[in-house]
C-alpha cells in the first residue's frame, strides 16, 4: 500500500471556513479527490505548548480563538468526534519524547476552518499536535520525521499555517503582494522543490526577507511537519499558490 499522502495548507482567515473562495473550493476538491483516512491528525499553527501536547478528548470543542468577526463565524461548530486511540498511538511514534495527552483541549480554527472545507460531514476522527514552542526548526523538523509510520495506518496529517505570515503589515485593501512577501514565498517553493528541506528548517539561513515573511515561527513550523514526511523521490505538489500582501496561501500535497 502508497503511503497516505500529507498535507500542507495555507489556512489564512477563519472567514475561509464560511465564505466561498478559491481558497477553500481547492480544499473541498482536495477532500473529493483524496482517499478517506481513517483519521486525522492536525498540527496547527494555533496552538503551542511548553512540551509536546496531543488532544485526547473525546469530543473536542470547536475553539473560537478570534475575535471582531461576523456572529455567525463565532456560532459555527465543527464536531468531528476525537480519538484516545490514535492520541496514544501519536505518543508511542513520538517516544521517548514525553508526550502529555490533553483531554480538554479542543480543535482551533486552524484546523476546523480547513477541515470544513475538506470534510465537511465532520465524520473523521481528528486528534491535534501542539507546537512546542521551545524547539527549533530542525527540531520540530526530526520530531516530524517519527510520525511517518501514521502514514501506513490510512491517517491524514494535515498541517495548517501560512509561509508568509505578517499581520503588522497586513492590508485588507491591498491585492498585490508585497516584493519582499513574493519574493519569500518564491524561494521556499524553490528549496521545496528542490528538496532542500535542512535549508528550509534554519530560518537563519533563509536571508533577510524571513524577518518580514517570518516575524514569529509559529505558521511556519507546520510546513516542517510534512515536508519531514516525504519519502525519497516521492512526488510532491503545491497548491493555493497566491500571495496577498503579507500573507501567502501556498499549500503543499506530499504523495
Amino acid at each position: 500500500m502508497s503511503p497516505f499522502p500529507a498535507v500542507f495548507a495555507g489556512h489564512g482567515s477563519p472567514m475561509n471556513a464560511i465564505e466561498d473562495s478559491a481558497v477553500r473550493r481547492e480544499w473541498q476538491a482536495l477532500g473529493a479527490r483524496l482517499p478517506r483516512p481513517k483519521a486525522i491528525l492536525c498540527v496547527s499553527a494555533h496552538w503551542e505548548t511548553e512540551g509536546v501536547a496531543v488532544t485526547a478528548a473525546g469530543k473536542p470543542e470547536t475553539i473560537h480563538d478570534f475575535g471582531g468577526f461576523p456572529r455567525e463565524l463565532h456560532e459555527f461548530t465543527y464536531p468531528a468526534p476525537g480519538s484516545r486511540a490514535l492520541a496514544e498511538c501519536v505518543a508511542g511514534f513520538l517516544a521517548p519524547e514525553p508526550v502529555a495527552l490533553d483531554p480538554r483541549r479542543g480543535l482551533d480554527h486552524g484546523a476546523w476552518s480547513v477541515l470544513a472545507a475538506m470534510y465537511p460531514d465532520a465524520g473523521i476522527p481528528v486528534v491535534q499536535l501542539s507546537l512546542d514552542a521551545a524547539r527549533s526548526g530542525p527540531e520540530h523538523f526530526a520530531l516530524a520525521r517519527k510520525l511517518e509510520p501514521l502514514r501506513g495506518e490510512e491517517v491524514l496529517v494535515l498541517a495548517t499555517g501560512n509561509i508568509v505570515h505578517n499581520l503588522g503589515f497586513y492590508d485588507p485593501r491591498r491585492r498585490e503582494p508585497y516584493d519582499w512577501a513574493a519574493r519569500f514565498d518564491a524561494k521556499v517553493k524553490a528549496l521545496i522543490a528542490a528538496g532542500d528541506f535542512a535549508t528550509l528548517a534554519d530560518l537563519d539561513g533563509l536571508g533577510p526577507d524571513a524577518e518580514l515573511a517570518i516575524p514569529s515561527p509559529e505558521h511556519y513550523w507546520p510546513l516542517l511537519y510534512i515536508l519531514a514526511l516525504r519519502g525519497k523521490g516521492e512526488k510532491l505538489a503545491f497548491f493555493n499558490e497566491t500571495v496577498e500582501n503579507a500573507m501567502s496561501m501556498t499549500s503543499v500535497l506530499i504523495g
